[in-house]
């Protein structure tokens, strides 16, 4: 058997300052001039505040096609409404995995009015051959996504995926095979995990500061660590602990067409998007 391969840092880019929806105030992760997706993840978004005109405008009534949408909730509670008469409320700690495929129309709104509104929404891309499938959700409450406890006080909070150790997540992530844990560390402790070799892997550093084997710099958050070939992720805390996510999938490797809420792989296939849209086949 050879040796594992721990991953290179490749970069390092912080979050960019952003605002989307009815104006809700947010830091870009992923989707930026600095860093424009990472197959098949194509953006990122972190929200976190607890001034209510940062959030309180939500996300009312937009239409997705030909990916899917993943929202986090860290603290705080946002409703979620389709046209097709989906309805429910992601509380703290629990996910939404929406598969748009062949397009749904939906708002995202918050059901507070004061405190901490935080957590993060993941847009990841679907490959061709099901960008027109049927749209379908998968979501689970805080209780039902398994909190892994390890030797030197680190936890995995797994969503999607398996760790090393067995833990397996609620959802099922289809092509991509994604992996998505929040991982927290005590100060200094360090978290090491497989990441299949030739998928992409990226830290979202968002509490704290981590050093990775062959850096030489302590990175703080909020900041996006792509991580080079390998098979292994290790990561040790500073001096405050960390809390980051750990992202891995498989890459698509197809053409992307992004024209706003729909990305396919034609600019032909963006116009339809919009054509059927207009004209009321969402």
């Amino acid at each position: 058997m050879s040796a594992a391969t721990i991953r290179p840092v490749l970069s390092a880019v912080a979050g960019m300052e952003a605002s989307d929806g009815a104006g809700v105030r947010m830091t870009r992760m992923v989707g930026t001039p600095q860093l424009r997706m990472l197959d098949p993840f194509l953006m990122l978004d972190y929200f976190g505040s607890d001034e209510p005109q940062d959030y309180l405008a939500g996300f009312p009534d937009h239409p997705h096609r030909g990916f899917e949408t993943v929202t986090y909730m860290l603290a705080g509670r946002m409703r979620h409404w389709d046209n097709h008469g989906h309805e429910g409320v992601i509380e703290t700690g629990g996910v939404q995995w929406m598969t748009a495929g062949r397009g749904v129309i939906h708002s995202e709104m918050p059901e507070q009015t004061e405190g901490l509104m935080k957590g993060f929404q993941l847009w990841i891309n679907l490959p061709a051959s099901l960008k027109m499938s049927e749209p379908r959700y998968q979501e689970f409450a805080a209780d039902r996504i398994p909190v892994e406890t390890r030797a030197d006080g680190a936890t995995v909070t797994v969503i999607a995926g398996t760790t090393e150790q067995g833990t397996v997540g609620p959802i099922q992530a289809g092509p991509t095979e994604a992996r998505y844990f929040d991982v927290r560390l005590p100060e200094g402790a360090t978290f090491a995990e497989s990441a299949p070799a030739g998928h992409t892997a990226a830290l979202i550093v968002f509490e704290g500061s981590i050093t990775v084997p062959g850096h030489s710099l302590r990175l703080g958050g909020p900041r996006v660590v792509t991580l080079g070939e390998g098979d292994r992720v290790e990561v040790t805390a500073g001096p405050a602990g960390a809390r980051f996510l750990l992202l891995t999938g498989r890459p698509i490797g197809e053409p992307v067409a992004w024209g706003g809420p729909f990305v396919m792989n034609t600019r032909d296939e963006v116009v339809q998007a919009y054509r059927d849209f207009e004209e009321g086949r969402f």
